[in-house]
This record gives structure tokens, C-alpha cells and sequence, in this order.
């Protein structure tokens, strides 16, 4: 089974698919968004990124092995499994030709109708119109084909679903084209089934917000009035200035496309941790250490040596339902999901939290590093959709409990003599 990291910047479509299909098939998946893991812009700049994904562009992925991908379709494609990708070669050859479907008869269209509608690109009539007629029969098709299906291929979700779904990610959003295609009824319950289908995977596609018009997302810059001497003669030197500054404008980044830029172009929220002091315990430092090198002897040294008792605080957690807990990889993604919600809360926080027993038989726990002296959830609404469905309790640093409770989350080995079950697999929130 794959396993591996997906590097993008938060809400990017294409990486929807990637993360979609792992969901379904149960890949080990952990996706780099955020500082330190991931910063959009510099990390993908540097010669370390470039010497694996020569282009430098978004969703990346490179798995625990050392394999490199990039490109989304090819990313899916690897993460699926064989009923996702096509059980046959009838089957995976109709999965491929709606993947090529969406990126040619879909994508497009939709793109030069939205894009005007969000400020990014110069509405023009003609070029609309036609955009509009060219969704309105890639869609009719689509709406055909599932008049007599639930799916597109087979009687099963496939990359073919997850890959179209994707693709109408803007007429999604911009519900008001959507609806004037006015052929839509079976599509929007195939969307529907695609994505409730596991529950924890709808929030990927849902949680996305309205789009904004891109000048909107954009900073505002104040430019003081000036006084004009004269008439029309100081407006004629005023005029060629403006014209210069036109000329001069840079051009756009080749890592980013337009629909890239409305997505990454989110505005600066205040962070949640600026009301604390600052903490001599460097957590980036800790987090290289323990990405890179052994456990017990170099990592976990160095975070007791380092450890900020007045700066940082210990949990340990527990699921509260166990008994709801069934299929392994299922368990496994409910963790992967609450990862992923928290991203912004990486930079100031880590986790290693283990599943436990085998299949209708577990459990979920783990030991959780965060700044400060109280749960960080409370701090930001995003972070809250999760963790009441976990019990918490905080540990003090000092006792045998907490360290040994620390070495064994930490290293994924020991007794663990507080669950009662065997270790089966641990993810780790860095």
C-alpha cells in the first residue's frame, strides 16, 4: 500500500483528486500545506524540491520510499487501488477516457466561463458564450451517460468519478452557472454519491469556500492624492507615467495558473498564538530531528534537553468511540482527516497518534505537543470539528508516566500497557 507525502497549498482542486483516492483506498497519505512541512512559493523553489519535481508546481508527491511523482492524474492514478483505477482492462481503459474527458471537455470551458466572474480574466462576450455552450454539451453528455448509471464506470466509485468531480470543482462553487445549464439533475446526485460515500472524505470537496472575486483577495494599496497644476496640459505627463508603470508590470509566475492563484490568494489571518510569549523550545528544530534521525537516541534526547515546561504543554488523548471503529484503514483515515483539518496548526504543534488491535477491535490514542498551557483547539474555530470526539488529558512532564508514555508514542514501540491492545500503525502530525 502507498504511502507518502503530498505537498500543495491548502484548497487546491487538483490535489483533491490525490487526496480523494486515498481516502478510498486507504494509502497512508500526509499532506505538507503548511510551514514547516511545506511553504507555497519557497519550498517548492528550493534546489532540494527542484532536483525531485524539476517544474517546481503543486500537488507534488513523494512517498516514504524515495519515489517522486508529479502531475495530478499521475499522483491519483498511484494512490488508488485496482477497483479505482479499473478491475480490468475494459474497465481501466473507460476510467482513462473520463479522466482525459475532464481535462479536455471540461476544465477548460468551465474555466474561461468562471474566471471572468472572479476578476482574473477580462470578460469578453463572445469567448463567454461559447464557454457556456461548450459546458452546457460536455455536461449533457455526462448527464446522459448517467441517466441509466450511478457511476461512470462500473457500479462503484473509480478515478473516473473522483477526477470529474474535481474537475467541476468552479461550477460548484459558482452555483448560480451550475444551475443555468438547467441539465443538471442527475449530476448533482452523482456528485452527492461520490463524495458521501465515506464521510470523511466530503469535507475535501464541501469545506471549500464561495470563491471571491480575485481583486477582492488581493491587498489594497492607498496612494495619496496629489495636486494637479494646471489643466489638461499636467494630466498629458501624469498619463504616460501610468502607461510606463503598465509596461512594467511583471510577468505572472510560471508555478501558478490562474485558477491556482484565486485558490492560494487566501487573506492573512491573525495568529491564534500571539498572545503567548515566545519559547526557547525551536519546535522546527525538534520536528528536523525526529524526520531525520533515529528516535531514541538523537531525537528524544534532544526534545527532554529542549523542552520548554512553561512554554509547552503535554496531552494525551484518547477516541472516545471506540466501538464505532471498524475496517482498520477506515479508523486509520479518521485520524488522516483530523491531521488534515489542523493544518494551520502544525507550526505549533506535534502529535504521534497510533491506531491500536485489528479490524472491529480498536482503539485510537495518542500524545499531542502543544504551545502553550491549554488545548490549542479553543484558540480557532477550524480547529474545533474534531477534538470533543477525543477525551484529554494533560500529563506533567516530569513524571515517569508522561516520559514514558512520550518514548513509546514517539518511537512506535514499547508495552503500552495503558491500551491493552497491539500496535498496528501510528501517523504523526508535524
Amino acid at each position: 500500500m502507498a504511502a507518502g507525502t503530498l505537498y500543495t497549498y491548502p484548497e487546491n482542486w487538483r490535489a483533491f483528486k490525490a487526496q480523494i483516492a486515498a481516502q478510498y483506498s486507504g494509502a497512508r497519505l500526509k499532506v505538507a500545506t503548511s510551514p514547516p512541512a511545506f511553504t507555497f512559493g519557497q519550498t517548492n523553489r528550493t534546489p532540494a524540491f527542484l532536483s525531485n519535481f524539476p517544474l517546481g508546481k503543486v500537488p507534488a508527491y513523494q512517498g516514504d520510499d524515495g519515489f517522486c511523482l508529479f502531475e495530478s492524474n499521475a499522483i491519483a492514478h498511484f494512490l488508488s487501488n485496482d477497483a479505482l483505477r479499473g478491475a480490468t482492462p475494459q474497465a481501466a481503459a473507460q476510467v482513462l477516457q473520463w479522466v482525459s474527458f475532464a481535462d479536455s471537455e471540461i476544465i477548460p470551458p468551465a474555466s474561461a466561463w468562471v474566471f471572468p466572474t472572479l476578476g482574473i480574466m477580462q470578460f469578453n462576450k463572445q469567448a463567454t458564450e461559447q464557454a457556456k455552450e461548450d459546458v452546457k454539451r460536455a455536461l449533457t453528455v455526462l448527464n446522459q451517460h448517467l441517466n441509466t448509471r450511478t457511476f461512470l464506470v462500473g457500479e462503484r466509485v473509480s478515478l473516473a468519478d473522483i477526477t470529474v468531480v474535481c474537475s467541476m470543482l468552479w461550477l460548484y462553487k459558482q452555483n448560480s452557472l451550475l444551475n443555468k445549464c438547467q441539465i443538471v439533475c442527475h449530476i448533482s446526485q452523482f456528485i452527492s454519491k461520490v463524495l458521501a460515500r465515506e464521510k470523511h472524505v466530503s469535507h475535501l470537496f464541501c469545506s471549500v469556500r464561495p470563491a471571491k472575486k480575485f481583486a477582492e483577495m488581493q491587498p489594497k494599496k492607498e496612494t495619496p492624492a496629489k495636486k494637479e497644476k494646471g489643466g489638461k496640459e499636467a494630466a498629458k505627463p501624469q498619463e504616460k507615467k501610468e502607461k510606463k508603470k503598465e509596461e512594467k508590470k511583471p510577468a505572472p509566475e510560471e508555478e501558478m495558473d490562474d485558477c491556482d492563484a484565486v485558490l492560494a490568494a487566501e487573506p492573512k489571518a491573525k495568529d491564534p498564538f500571539a498572545h503567548l510569549p515566545k519559547s526557547t523550545f525551536v519546535m522546527d528544530e525538534f520536528k528536523r530531528k525526529y524526520s531525520n534521525e533515529d528516535t531514541l537516541t538523537v531525537a528524544l534526547p534532544h526534545f527532554w534537553e529542549h523542552f520548554d515546561r512553561e512554554g509547552y504543554s503535554i496531552w494525551y488523548s484518547q477516541y472516545k468511540y471506540p466501538e464505532e471503529l471498524t475496517l482498520t484503514f477506515k479508523s486509520c483515515n479518521l485520524i488522516t482527516g483530523m491531521f488534515q483539518r489542523l493544518d494551520k496548526l502544525r507550526k505549533n504543534a506535534f502529535a504521534s497518534v497510533i491506531l491500536f488491535g485489528t479490524n472491529n477491535d480498536s482503539s485510537i490514542s495518542g500524545i499531542w505537543i502543544f504551545r502553550g498551557q491549554d488545548l490549542a483547539f479553543t484558540l480557532s474555530e477550524d480547529w474545533q470539528i474534531d477534538y470533543e470526539s477525543y477525551d484529554w488529558r494533560k500529563l506533567d512532564p516530569d513524571s515517569e508516566e508522561c516520559k514514558t508514555m512520550v518514548k513509546e508514542y514517539f518511537a512506535w514501540e514499547g508495552d503500552f500497557k495503558h491500551v491493552g491492545k497491539a500496535f498496528n500503525q501510528g501517523k504523526i502530525f508535524k
